[in-house]
């Protein structure tokens, strides 16, 4: 997540949707006085500067709105361009399922990961539960109910859809390449029929509401 009263806008940056590219391309133009919360390098050099901050929930890279009550004043909230990047739930999943077999910490996601294939790790209650408990419109939603969201940008079509953010900064960004994984580029070779319908299920409010189809 990034906070720029500076240039009054907020990223809240969504897991697997490409967030830390444009963290780092935003960080690159930061000011002084940006809170850059994350595990870029910037972020990490200004991590000590979240200590005097009293946020009402979990401040980390992947915070929502709902958390930063306490940071951000609801007057600032209502006033600020707040985006955020989203992405093809197919896609998304198996970006997700990938990340996961590359880490190293304890978590149930991570051990599901390294010990199944991906139709079983998709199947698992934990993983479905876990999908269905975060959609997007969460992330952006504030502690009063609200969505405050100025711009979903779909990954899928970065170009058209971040206009709206650069006529707010004033200046373009080239978003570099990061977290590259060695998965195979074509998503649905994935997916049996019935592991596409449960995602078409369980991510059905995504799916609806910015147009994603299983194509």
């Amino acid at each position: 997540m990034i906070i720029s009263h500076g240039r009054r806008f907020i990223f809240v940056h969504i897991p697997k949707t490409a967030g830390t590219a444009m963290a780092l391309a935003l960080e690159g133009r930061a000011m002084r006085d940006d809170i850059l919360i994350g595990d870029t390098p910037k972020a990490k050099r200004r991590k000590g500067r979240l200590a005097d901050l009293t946020p009402q929930g979990r401040l980390w890279k992947h915070s929502t709105l709902r958390d930063i009550g306490g940071v951000v004043s609801p007057e600032q909230l209502e006033a600020y361009f707040v985006f955020t990047l989203v992405r093809n739930p197919w896609d998304r999943i198996v970006s997700y399922y990938h990340w996961l077999q590359d880490q190293s910490f304890a978590h149930p996601a991570v051990r599901l990961a390294q010990e199944t294939g991906f139709s079983e790790f998709l199947n698992t209650t934990h993983t479905q539960d876990s999908l269905m408990a975060n959609p997007y419109d969460s992330y952006v939603t504030d502690a009063q109910g609200v969505n405050r969201c100025n711009l979903f940008a779909r990954l899928e079509h970065l170009s058209e859809d971040l206009m709206p953010l650069w006529d707010h900064l004033g200046f373009t960004l080239e978003l570099p390449r990061a977290n590259v994984s060695t998965r195979r580029a074509d998503w649905r070779s994935y997916y049996s029929d019935a592991d596409a319908a449960l995602v078409s299920r369980i991510a059905a409010q995504d799916i609806a509401q910015f147009g994603y189809a299983f194509e």
